[in-house]
């Protein structure tokens, strides 16, 4: 009983920190663009270039709609292995639920941090 409630105490702090993740990388990221960049003219890719600026949008809104989706993953798998009433089955496909949910979670996360390096680099010449 007691490493039910140890696993279930465990489960949900899990849950609150990729949520929490999820919800304060956007300001994270943002805060590095507190110094102005020095625009480049007169190519493509610059500052003022409004196909950066909606591509970087566009992977922006992408990712955080999979993260989403990536948060409720880990809910529903937490849900399952609370509800599955000592039946080993539900609890392992509860548990692979959630293990799958962070995996993609931690994939998401590095991913925006890497297309946001990327973008760095190329609108705004700063890595």
């Amino acid at each position: 009983m007691k490493k039910q409630i140890l696993s279930g105490i465990v489960l949900v702090s899990l849950m609150f920190l990729a949520l929490a993740t999820v919800a304060l990388l956007p300001l994270a990221v943002q805060g590095q663009a507190l110094v102005p960049p020095q625009p480049i003219q007169g190519l493509p890719g610059t500052q003022n270039s409004r196909i950066t600026l909606e591509l970087a949008y566009f992977i922006s809104l992408a990712l955080a709609i999979v993260g989403i989706l990536a948060v409720g993953f880990i809910i529903y798998g937490g849900f399952r292995y609370i509800t599955s009433a000592g039946n080993e089955e539900l609890a392992k496909a509860g548990k692979d639920a959630i293990r799958n949910g962070i995996i993609g979670l931690v994939i998401i996360i590095l991913s925006y941090i890497i297309i946001t390096v990327i973008i760095n680099a190329l609108a705004f010449n700063r890595v």
